[in-house]
């Protein structure tokens, strides 16, 4: 903090704009880092002071224990933090879902995930934003985009990415009978403003329709939504829930963006051939999770092996269990590859 203090008093700091927004960026999280330092000393005092007030009176020993247990979970949530390591991890996440084969089956099931994704956000404090939806003809959600703002949202959301399956009674079939469900989930990092993807009109192939919704106020009389595919690479995003085509085609633009600049990336870190072989083959198999509601209840994690019983708190959004054993995985993943 103190070398880019000095830096910031040079006259000439901002001659190297970008440099200069870079240092002011870091500047800004070693701020709330040191802040969240010294409210965790701050708060440990306090409950060492209770602590020692609780041999008298057992009230103040109740207290401090609810503080303890506040500060442990504030302590662990930065203490996941510090796996963050890729500069994107930082940034806001664009999150879209779709649901695979199965009709109104597989389109209820995707409704299901955007509404544990949006409880799992709501949870952190984060703002969530749908901004592209398309509705099932009978029930559910053919495929949604949100743009989930928070601290660390890609960090902590990009191991979401894969084919989830549910495994339940159909409430669609009047036999009763049990059906399997897939949806896939992708997350991609929302672009910084100071990384340039350049993107050829040429390239580009627009179109306009009216916004599809459950009818009534929802259904837009005039074609406001907009699909945009990019022709190169085959990559089709669409908004439809801003008030203008404007704003729609801005949207849009921003998502493809987004999407572009995680494709650049992956290739970067030469992963995008088995990505992309992974695409192919999201509507069956490879699924990184499953949800079983019956015979019995179930959610298991198959790349680490987590398992959790009470699959209604999951589907309610409480992932964290799930997020963190990934991010571990990861981190010894990584470090093997590193040794090797």
């Amino acid at each position: 903090m103190k070398e880019i203090l000095t830096e910031e008093s040079k006259p000439d700091f901002w001659q190297d704009y970008q440099r200069a927004r870079k240092l002011l960026q870091e500047k800004s999280g070693l701020e709330r880092d040191i802040s969240r330092w010294e409210l965790v000393k701050r708060e440990q005092e306090e409950i060492e002071l209770l602590l020692e007030m609780s041999e008298e009176d057992q009230d103040f020993l109740r207290e401090a224990q609810e503080r303890i247990d506040k500060l442990e979970r504030e302590v662990h949530r930065w203490e996941i933090e510090r796996l963050f390591t890729d500069s994107d991890d930082k940034a806001n996440a664009f999150l879209s879902i779709n649901a695979g084969a199965g009709g109104t089956e597989a389109q209820d099931w995707a409704e299901m995930l955007l509404r544990m994704y949006l409880r799992f956000a709501e949870e952190r404090e984060w703002k969530a934003e749908v901004v592209d939806i398309t509705y099932g003809e009978e029930a559910g959600i053919k495929s949604a985009t949100v743009l989930v703002k928070g601290d660390y949202a890609y960090g902590y959301l990009k191991g979401e990415t894969g084919v989830h399956r549910l495994v339940r009674i159909s409430p669609f079939d009047a036999s009763r009978r049990r059906h399997t469900s897939f949806a896939s989930v992708s997350v991609f990092p929302e672009t910084p403003d100071d990384i340039q993807i350049d993107i050829r009109e040429s390239d580009l192939k627009i179109e306009t329709f009216r916004s599809s919704g459950p009818g009534g106020q929802h259904v837009n009389k005039t074609e406001t939504a907009v699909r945009i595919t990019h022709i190169p690479t085959g990559i089709v995003v669409q908004c439809q829930n801003e008030r203008s085509q404007h704003q729609n085609k801005a949207m849009a633009l921003k998502i493809l963006k987004a999407r572009l600049y995680e494709l650049e990336r992956q290739k970067r870190l030469e992963k995008w051939k088995e990505i992309h072989k992974n695409q192919k083959e999201i509507a069956w198999g490879n699924q990184i999770r499953s949800y079983i509601l019956q015979p019995y209840r179930l959610v298991k994690d198959h790349r680490t092996g987590v398992e959790r019983g009470d699959a209604d708190r999951v589907l309610d959004g409480d992932l964290d269990e799930f997020i963190e054993a990934y991010l571990y995985a990861q981190l010894k993943a990584n470090g093997a590859n590193n040794q090797a």
